[in-house]
Parts: C-alpha cells; structure tokens; sequence
C-alpha cells in the first residue's frame, strides 16, 4: 500500500513538474515573439499551411459530402430537407471546421515541428546555438510559433468552405434539393459574429495550443531516436486530448445562452 501510495505521489508531482516546465517555456517563447525575423516566418508558413493543405481540402471535401447525404436523410423525415445548408455551414464554421482541421493539423504539422526540433536537440544543433550566444527560442522556435499560428485560421476556413461545397454537390447536384433554398437560408442563418467570429477564434486557440504542444515536446525531447519519437507521440495524443478539451469549454462559452 506504501508502494502504491508512493508511486501515485511521484506520477503527481512528475505531471506538475511537466506543466510548470510547459508553462515556463510557453512564457519564455511569448516573450520572444517580437524577435522574430520575417524571412523564417513565411518560410514556416510555407511549410507548415502549404504542406497541410491537400489534406485539410480533401478531409474538408469528404466531410461535406457525409454532412450534405447524412443532413438530408435526417432532415427529409421532418419534411426541412431546405434547411441542409443551415446544417452544414453552422456544423462546419462553429464546431467540424475548427477541431477537426487542428487534430489534422496536430497530426501532420505537429508532429513535424516535434520530429523537427527533436532531431536538432539530439544533433546538439540548440546547443551549438548557445555557445555561440544565439537564442534557439527566438532564432528557431518563435518562427515556428508564428507560422502555425497563422496558417491554422487559414487552414481551418479552407476546411469549412470546401465542406461546404462538397455538400452543395451531394445535396444540391445529386440528391435534388433546391439550389436556391440551400444558399438563402444558409445566408439568413450563419451570423458572421456568433457563429463565423466565433469559430475563427477557436481555430486560433487551437493553433496556439497544438504549436506550444509540438514546440514543446520537441524541444524536452531526450536526443536519443526513442526519445523523438515518444516526443512526437506525445504531441499528437495532447495535442488532440487538448484541441477537445478545448473545443468543450469554448463551446460552452459562446455558444450556450442564458
């Protein structure tokens, strides 16, 4: 029982241990933003946005498509099969659009800037930089930051327009609803402020969250090949357990009236 008991007080303290060292670093990285130069940035967002968009489009398109056939069954039982583009975009732009773009994102982006960083922390790149009085957080990480905190939004209304689109196909094209019905009564029902405002910020939020996650781990990964690739599969199981987590409490936020 005394083992038990000690080996529950050392998991305890070694998880807070974890999040204050989190914490610390997510700090120190902030502070360092402004340090950033430009030329890294663009190239961060080059490889982080550009290398994740045929997967974001294609997942986007599929999901539209499932939206728009699933949508339409359900809603031809009440006799509102008119009201399919009101599902899909308030579907899309509040709650699919940006959670399953980041867990897309932590899985492809995110793991990359962990195996990125892993594979220069176990090549002592990080600290040749330190001894030569070069700050990897400002030189490396924060280009990083900035890159993925752009291309996520981006990536995310990409998502949801091509959602969209994919369930105008099945719903409009090939099933029969009335084209008209579809974008007029989505036009009356999507708020640009409740609902499109609103899922930008989550896509934001989940940005921030999914690069200090992979920046992280990356970072604290041991310079062993085991340790990066415990430290990118990490990233891609907190990253998502977080994007959700998330996604919860922000719901419950905007989106539940009083």
């Amino acid at each position: 029982m005394r083992s038990l008991m000690t080996n529950v007080g050392q998991l305890v303290v070694s998880i807070f241990r974890r999040i204050g060292r989190f914490g610390l670093f997510a700090w120190t990285l902030i502070l360092r933003l402004s340090g950033a130069r430009l030329a890294p940035v663009i190239q961060q967002i080059h490889f982080i946005g550009n290398y994740s968009l045929l997967i974001i489009a294609v997942s986007g398109l599929f999901v539209g498509f499932v939206l728009g056939l699933q949508g339409y069954y359900v809603l031809v039982t009440y006799g509102s099969e008119q009201a399919l583009g009101t599902m899909v975009a308030l579907s899309l732009v509040r709650e699919l659009g940006p959670v399953v773009t980041a867990l897309l994102f932590a899985g492809r982006a995110g793991t990359a800037l962990t195996a990125e960083i892993g594979l220069m922390r176990a090549g002592e790149q990080l600290a040749a930089m330190e001894m030569m009085g070069v700050d990897p957080v400002k030189r490396v990480l924060a280009p990083r930051f900035i890159g993925a905190f752009i291309s996520m939004p981006i990536l995310a209304t990409i998502f949801s327009a091509v959602g969209i689109m994919g369930a105008w196909f099945v719903g409009v094209q090939m099933i029969g609803t009335d084209s008209g019905a579809f974008w007029s009564q989505m036009q009356s029902a999507v708020d640009i402020w409740d609902d499109i405002f609103n899922g930008f910020i989550k896509s934001v939020v989940f940005g921030i969250a999914v690069a200090l996650v992979a920046l992280f781990h990356g970072y604290v990964a041991r310079p062993t090949p085991d340790g990066v690739s415990r430290a990118t599969t990490s990233t891609v199981v907190i990253s998502s357990l977080l994007v959700l987590g998330l996604d919860f409490i922000m719901t419950a936020w905007m989106f539940t009236t009083v």
